[in-house]
């Protein structure tokens, strides 16, 4: 579960948020035992241990589908022939400015974008390197690892930490299924990162050494130090504590008033708040990644009392429509929150699963356009929407172990 996919992608301004000048986290102080400096060394292929041919195709059943397989296919081949000749798929870079998304550099290589889309080949059964999609992938991954700094942040063009994390997420997964050096070596840069980042709160915000918290930032981070621990990267295991208690820290023990907040956000008993603070809004998409992330991590027995993630469940169901209502169905809410909605309902699986997977499933198959891509009304762009819809289609496929029951 995640995590990941992430968004993402709801109060949070999805994946990317542009350096703003002033801003007091720029001039933070770096790590007191700085990381490596000095250019990654990229080879012409990063991956010589990676298993010699593609997963073999997945078997139809009640949530995978000879249509859903199809659209997977389709979204696949847009997303090849939208990749740049450097490997990055090109996107709006921006952040989120009330419910509109504010651009401030369009249509370039955008890390957190290009991380998507190549954790959307890998959940079809891809490899790097391999197969019929293995240049795309590599190709994809060289990119990312050519934009690790001196830092381990992962960035280019003004993207931030939620690009930096799913960049993380997606090197853990490649690293996993190849063992290759290179990719260690800057994944555990980049993990470094995010540890050297963590703030007083076990938290994380739009950019390094943020003093501030984000949960959905802070589920973003902690997906991405999960996926690395899982493949072998070391991961203090306190900081990986401290974000999970944050998350749980923005869980909304008690019934609030429908109406606190207007439309998109909304406050009930089993959301999660943007901030651990009282008196912060909430939404489907922030609910969907808290609640990913504490089924993950296990924080919802009696050591938690007040947690019920079925509470949680609950929200998802109540607030289903207005997510994926005409308004915001294809904004990057909706895309952001239906990427962890899925995540944690197929994990959780049961009765929430059943009821949930065919109605996204539908969406996404009525949505799909012609030429295979999926639309972006407002945010980074279709790269991004059809990376995050693959994604959600292709879960079920049980091939990432970020992914997995």
């Amino acid at each position: 579960m995640t995590s990941m996919l992430s968004a993402p992608w709801l109060c949070l301004p999805l994946l990317l948020l542009c350096a703003v000048p002033g801003d007091p986290a720029l001039s933070a102080p770096p790590p007191t035992d700085p990381l490596p400096a000095g250019p990654p060394a990229v080879v012409a292929t990063l991956f010589p241990g990676a298993p010699a041919a593609p997963r073999p195709a997945p078997a139809f059943n009640d949530d995978i589908t000879p249509e859903s397989v199809a659209a997977v296919n389709a979204a696949l081949e847009w997303l090849s022939r939208a990749q740049n000749p450097n490997g990055s798929w090109d996107a709006a870079v921006g952040f989120k400015l009330n419910q509109d998304y504010k651009v401030t550099a369009n249509e370039v290589p955008h890390v957190g974008v290009t991380a998507l889309a190549g954790i959307a080949f890998l959940s079809a059964g891809h490899l790097p390197d391999r197969g019929l999609y293995g240049k795309v992938i590599g190709d994809a991954t060289r990119y990312v690892v050519s934009r690790v700094n001196d830092q381990g942040y992962i960035t280019a063009n003004g993207t931030r930490m939620y690009s930096h994390a799913f960049a993380t997420l997606f090197l853990a997964e490649v690293y996993g299924m190849t063992n290759s050096r290179d990719v260690k070596d800057e994944l555990q840069r980049a993990v470094n990162h995010i540890v050297a980042c963590q703030n007083a709160e076990g938290s994380w915000r739009y950019v390094p050494f943020a003093v501030e918290s984000d949960m959905s930032i802070t589920v973003c981070q902690l997906n991405a130090l999960r996926g690395a621990r899982n493949v072998g990267i070391r991961v203090p295991r306190s900081t990986i504590d401290r974000a999970a208690g944050y998350v749980a820290r923005s869980y909304v023990r008690d019934d609030h008033s429908p109406d606190l907040w207007a439309d998109y956000y909304r406050l009930g008993r089993g959301s999660f708040k943007y901030q651990a603070e009282q008196h912060t809004r909430s939404s489907f998409a922030l609910t969907a990644a808290g609640l990913a992330a504490l089924h993950n991590a296990g924080l919802y027995s009696d050591a938690n009392e007040g947690i019920d993630l079925d509470d949680s469940i609950d929200f998802l169901k109540r607030h289903y429509d207005l997510v994926s209502g005409k308004y915001y169905r294809h904004h990057y809410f909706y895309w952001y929150g239906h990427y962890y909605a899925t995540q944690a309902l197929y994990v959780i699986g049961g009765k929430a699963w059943d009821w949930y997977f065919p109605r996204i499933r539908a969406e996404l198959l009525k949505s799909q356009q012609p030429d295979g891509s999926l639309p972006c009304r407002i945010g980074p762009g279709e790269a991004f929407s059809t990376a995050v819809g693959t994604v959600i289609l292709s879960i079920p496929y049980g091939y990432l172990p970020i992914f997995q029951r």
